[in-house]
């Protein structure tokens, strides 16, 4: 008699009888009866090399997070190492700079630590078949989905919030408060994931309501870092364009450019609105407070983990969920 026989007989998952051997609390009492139940009449005797087993060749579970200095995804990699820590499976780590390989560092975890699905935190969102190839289990792509790629909706699946449309609702805002002039700071204008999606909500909101687009009014940092985010709006200022207010990708990216507003004379809100996304918690101790759309960070993370705990019991399918970002008002914005 195995722990595979046991999770057999009893109608559960081998993780399940893993919790039920390690004392969890995470376990129905009627589950935890039958396990154990079984386990008796069966007289079987756990032993330690088999609950190693368990957890090393059938427990196992990766995240792969792609840029290491984004303070966006602290919160999710908490909600994520909790949910696997109850769930009874091990999470083993590895961080990527923004411009590294996701899949490839992943199909390569999935072969060395042996690997039961993986959650990879930050991504490209135009992934081929081609390359999914490469990993051969379960995955979720948590933060962003595959807007621009050729994958069907059953072969992958994915936790986060409607990019474009969140970005709409951040820039329509600002309208609605009177601002005509409104600049936008991004990453890249195609960068086939997060940026690209943003700035398209951006445009989108200025067509929808009749505002003339200005490329001299958007300017791209070339990365999410602090850094670069500071020396493009010193670099939007130079332009000596009027703009009202400021339309950032993420709110590290806005934190800085407050900086640079500050730095360069124009004073938040009075002269500039900002409006971000995100909802760091850094951004609530801003002077201004920054406004944001609010990402559910805590969500994200249990879902994600949810959606692949499913995928490897194969208790359910591939599947898109798609999480709203809620308004954090502060005091960088203002009507005019």
């Amino acid at each position: 008699m195995t722990i595979k026989d046991i999770a057999r007989e009893c109608g559960v998952s081998i993780s399940t009888v893993s919790r039920v051997l390690n004392g969890r609390p995470d376990v129905r009492e009627e589950v935890r009866q039958r396990v154990l139940s079984c386990m008796q009449r069966h007289n079987y005797i756990p032993n330690n090399t088999a609950r190693d087993l368990v957890k090393t060749s059938s427990d196992t579970v990766g995240l792969v997070v792609r840029g290491v200095s984004n303070p966006f995804y602290a919160n999710i990699i908490k909600t994520i190492q909790q949910e696997i820590d109850l769930a009874g499976y091990t999470l083993v780590m590895q961080q990527i700079h923004s411009g590294e390989d996701e899949i490839k560092c992943g199909a390569i975890m999935e072969r060395e630590k042996k690997l039961r699905g993986v959650i990879f935190l930050g991504g490209r969102s135009d992934y081929t078949d081609a390359e999914i190839a490469l990993v051969n289990v379960p995955f979720v792509c948590c933060s962003y989905t595959n807007s621009y790629g050729n994958l069907s909706a059953n072969r992958y699946s994915s936790v986060s919030i409607e990019d474009e449309e969140t970005a709409f609702r951040a820039v329509e805002a600002l309208y609605h408060m009177g601002h005509r002039r409104i600049a936008a700071l991004i990453s890249e204008k195609d960068d086939r994931s997060v940026s690209e999606l943003r700035y398209g909500g951006y445009l989108r909101a200025l067509k929808t309501y009749g505002v003339e687009q200005d490329d001299d009014l958007v300017v791209c940092a070339g990365n999410y870092d602090m850094p670069g985010a500071y020396h493009a709006v010193r670099e939007l200022l130079q332009r000596e364009k009027e703009f009202t207010a400021l339309f950032c990708i993420s709110d590290s990216m806005a934190i800085a450019a407050m900086r640079a507003l500050k730095d360069g004379g124009v004073s938040v809100p009075e002269s500039c609105s900002v409006f971000s996304i995100d909802g760091l918690e850094m951004a609530e101790y801003t002077d201004p407070r920054l406004t944001t759309l609010s990402q559910p960070t805590e969500l994200m993370g249990q879902e994600s983990v949810r959606t692949l705990l499913g995928l490897i019991e194969g208790n359910s399918a591939h599947k898109q969920v798609i999480v709203q970002a809620a308004l954090k008002a502060g005091g960088s914005v203002r009507p005019i």
